[in-house]
């Protein structure tokens, strides 16, 4: 079978999409096209962002493939699945644009594993993969549709909702082996600050979800139970990474922990790297270990600075504001960039938790504004608000966060728009 896999040119003016707007490698799409390699399909990928390709160009590359199937993500990858534009604004217009020419559409991504109905309600596709994408893509390649556990389906003019979100065998999943011409492209090197760094970037995942269940995650339905890649897979991949000329990647791992043999493989590579992470778990001499591993970029969620705001986000923190702090401390001295991430948990003294931030930045430590929290559908902070998520899941979500709050974070330039006001522009 041919099957075209598209990540569509991403555009986020008006959203309240927190994520980087740089290129970053469609790792759903990576393995979905090794696995179906290597079953004799024929496989198309293009990303828009990483070759440059207005939806023109995309659509006439489509067509003179002749695929029997088309796949469209609704996030921009899975390293923000988690935090994916709540607008269809950009896989509306995909889907719409490929609709004569790219045989039958399946959607994949966070919105159809949360809300299935809705996708469908919005997005002209047959079918949609709840939870995580690869292997369901390649049963949609070979089997008959009815038989498939994890879609939702268009069958005249209802909706059929088959089975629950599925997860994906992570440690099965094979190294991927990427086209020169992507690589090629990525030249941005995630989250990287400290100024420094040679050769292309590329994102990598050495485990998947997350044994935390934190209120503002939204994981309920996907890339939730934590599942670790094994090593020798996972330095194929790096390595044939290095070849192509690599020479920073970045970790999407949600939560990316201590792995002595994985740290001392990179610590001998010609290779830097960024980790996102919690900074309670990693021990001095852990983190020294990190940073001669070749780590540049860390990124550690602290979320609140008392005692009960960690509480009611359900941090099953053990460290206090001080000893956080310190590990930070520790962490710059071995590590050229690294931020705490503060959101707005609604019972911090803001006179506190500005002195804490200024006391990180004096030490070469960023700590940003705290950003008022998103209840994503597909979140416990949904769950709690409202109970599980409806086909108005996306609209309420926006309209609360817009309602709640005057001023928003300092990494979101202006007041988002509200969700009708968007995808009534594709």
């Amino acid at each position: 079978m041919k099957v075209a896999l598209v990540n569509p040119p991403w555009h986020f003016e008006g959203s309240i999409y927190f994520g980087c707007t740089d290129q970053h490698l469609p790792l759903e799409f990576g393995f979905a096209r090794t696995l179906l390699l290597a079953r004799g399909h024929e496989v198309l990928l293009l990303d828009a962002g990483l070759e440059h390709l207005a939806l023109p160009e995309i659509r006439d590359r489509v067509a003179a493939f002749g695929p029997d199937l088309t796949v469209i993500t609704t996030a921009p990858t899975y390293l923000f699945w988690r935090c994916p534009p709540p607008e269809l604004r950009v896989p509306l217009e995909a889907t719409q644009s490929l609709a004569a020419c790219g045989g039958r559409l399946v959607a994949v991504g966070p919105h159809a594993s949360t809300t299935p109905r809705t996708l469908m309600r919005k997005l002209p596709v047959d079918a949609a993969v709840m939870g995580e994408c690869e292997e369901v893509i390649v049963r949609l390649a070979e089997e008959p549709w009815d038989g498939i556990e994890g879609i939702a389906r268009r069958t005249g003019d209802e909706v059929v909702i088959q089975g629950a979100p599925q997860a994906a065998h992570f440690q099965a999943l094979p190294a991927i082996a990427w086209p020169d011409r992507l690589i090629g492209g990525h030249t941005h090197h995630h989250h990287r600050f400290d100024g420094g760094g040679s050769g292309l970037g590329a994102e990598v995942e050495a485990s998947r979800g997350c044994p935390y269940n934190c209120t503002f995650c939204a994981k309920e339905n996907f890339r939730d139970k934590y599942r670790r890649r094994p090593l020798a897979t996972l330095l194929r991949e790096i390595d044939q990474l290095l070849e192509q000329g690599v020479g920073y990647l970045y970790f999407v791992d949600e939560i990316f922990l201590h792995n002595q043999e994985l740290l001392d493989a990179l610590e001998a590579r010609p290779v830097q790297f960024g980790v996102q992470t919690r900074i309670d778990l990693w021990k001095p001499e852990t983190l020294d270990h990190l940073g001669r591993a070749g780590c540049v970029s860390v990124e550690a969620g602290i979320e609140s600075i008392s005692d009960l705001g960690r509480l009611l986000l359900h941090k099953e923190c053990r460290l206090d504001a001080d000893q956080l702090r310190e590990r930070l401390v520790h962490a710059r001295q071995v590590i050229p960039f690294v931020q705490a991430t503060l959101l707005d948990s609604q019972v911090d003294d803001p006179a506190a938790v500005e002195a804490w931030r200024q006391s990180l930045l004096g030490e070469g430590i960023w700590a940003n504004k705290p950003v008022p929290l998103f209840p994503y559908p597909g979140s416990p902070s949904y769950t709690e608000l409202w109970g599980q998520p409806d086909e108005g899941a996306w609209e309420r979500a926006v309209d609360h966060y817009l309602a709640q709050f005057e001023e928003f974070s300092d990494i979101q330039e202006a007041r988002p728009m509200r969700l009708s006001e968007l995808e009534s522009r594709a």
